[in-house]
C-alpha cells in the first residue's frame, strides 16, 4: 500500500468518531437534562420556588435557564414551576347552630335575642352584677343586697370561679341568681363555633366546679359583642342571652371621671318598668375604686322612693 492510501486509511476512523462526538451520541461528557451543573455547552441551572416560606434552595420544581450554546440560539426550555398552596382563611362557619335542644322547659318566645330589658309593664328593676377584673366589691355588694333584701343577678366567668371560688360560694349563700359570662370573656365575633362552644360549656363547668349554683339559662356576651349567628349558637346550648338597659360605667372608676353620684344617676335616668342594670363586681384595676357597690345603697333607696321593686331575670320567662 503506497503512502498515500495509508494516510487516507488511518483518517477514516478518527473522522468518525469526532463525528460522533459532536452529535451527541452517548457520550458521559454530555450533562442530562436539567442537570444543576452548568457546563459550556449550555447546560441548563435550576433555580429555587418561592412556597410559603420563601424561596427553597432544596426544590425539584424549577425554571430552568440555560446559558448561551455555540451555533444554538437563545431558547430557554422551561419546566413550569407549581404555585405554592394558597394560605387558608379562617372564618366562621355559615351554617347556623341546631335549634334550642328540647325539654329546656324554656318558653320559645325567648330565643332569638339579645335581651336589653325584661317585657313588662310592671314597675321592676334587675339588677345584675358581673364578674370584674377582682372580687373586691363582692363583700359590700352581697351586704348591700341582703340588708335591703334584694336578689341579684351575677354573670361570672370560668377565670373568675377558677381564681375566686370563696366569693362563688358566698354569692350562692346568699341566694343570688348566677348566670354564664363565658370562660375567658373574649369577643364572641371574632371566635368561630368550636370556641364559641368551649367558652359557654368551659364557664359552666367551672362554675359548678367552685360550688356556684348552675348559670343556666341566662348569658351575658362579654363586651355586649354578638351577632345573630352567636345569639342562635347561644341559644342552641341552652341559653338566654341577656344585654342591659343601662350601664352604669362605674367600671371606669374615679381615674375615668365617674363617681358614686353619677354610677346612681344612670340608672335613674334611664330607668323604665323592666330596667336591666349593668353593674360590675370588681375594682378599677389602677385607682381600686368600687363605685357600683358604694353606690348601690342609694340606687336602691332612690329606686323605691319611684315606687319600684326588683327581681331577678327569671321574670323574664314567665
Amino acid at each position: 500500500m503506497t503512502r498515500g492510501h495509508r494516510a487516507a486509511a488511518w483518517c477514516a476512523p478518527v473522522c468518525l468518531v469526532v463525528a460522533l462526538a459532536a452529535c451527541g451520541g452517548d457520550s458521559p461528557a454530555r450533562p442530562a437534562p436539567g442537570s444543576a451543573t452548568a457546563t459550556a455547552t449550555g447546560t441548563a441551572a435550576v433555580t429555587g420556588v418561592a412556597g410559603p416560606d420563601g424561596p427553597s434552595a432544596s426544590s425539584s420544581r424549577g425554571t430552568l435557564v440555560p446559558s448561551p450554546s455555540a451555533g444554538q440560539p437563545n431558547r430557554p426550555t422551561t419546566v413550569p414551576a407549581l404555585p405554592p398552596p394558597p394560605l387558608p382563611t379562617p372564618r366562621r362557619s355559615t351554617i347556623g347552630p341546631p335549634p334550642p335542644t328540647p325539654g329546656t322547659g324554656l318558653p320559645a318566645g325567648v330565643f332569638g335575642k339579645d335581651w336589653e330589658r325584661v317585657p313588662t309593664d310592671r314597675k321592676i328593676v334587675a339588677l345584675t352584677f358581673d364578674a370584674g377584673a377582682n372580687a373586691d366589691g363582692v363583700a359590700p355588694i352581697l351586704a348591700a343586697l341582703a340588708r335591703e333584701h334584694v336578689a341579684g343577678t351575677f354573670f361570672l366567668t370560668g377565670q373568675f370561679a377558677n381564681s375566686f371560688p370563696s366569693k362563688v360560694r358566698d354569692i350562692a349563700a346568699s341566694g343570688g341568681r348566677m348566670g354564664n359570662h363565658s370562660s375567658t370573656h373574649p369577643y364572641f365575633t371574632k371566635i368561630d363555633d368550636v370556641a364559641l362552644r368551649g367558652e359557654v360549656l368551659g364557664a359552666e363547668r367551672d362554675i359548678l366546679a367552685a360550688g356556684g349554683k348552675d348559670p343556666r339559662p341566662f348569658f351575658r356576651f362579654p363586651f355586649g359583642d354578638r351577632n345573630a349567628h352567636d345569639i342562635a349558637a347561644v341559644n342552641a346550648l341552652g341559653y338566654v342571652p341577656i344585654r342591659w338597659t343601662v350601664d352604669t360605667l362605674g367600671w371606669q372608676g374615679t381615674s375615668g371621671g365617674r363617681t358614686a353620684a353619677s354610677v346612681a344617676a344612670r340608672v335613674l335616668d334611664a330607668l323604665q318598668p323592666g330596667e336591666i342594670v349593668l353593674m360590675h363586681l370588681g375594682s378599677h384595676p389602677q385607682d381600686h375604686s368600687t363605685l357600683d357597690a358604694d353606690a348601690l345603697p342609694g340606687i336602691i333607696s332612690a329606686l323605691r322612693d319611684r315606687g319600684y321593686a326588683f327581681a331577678t331575670l327569671d321574670t323574664l320567662l314567665g
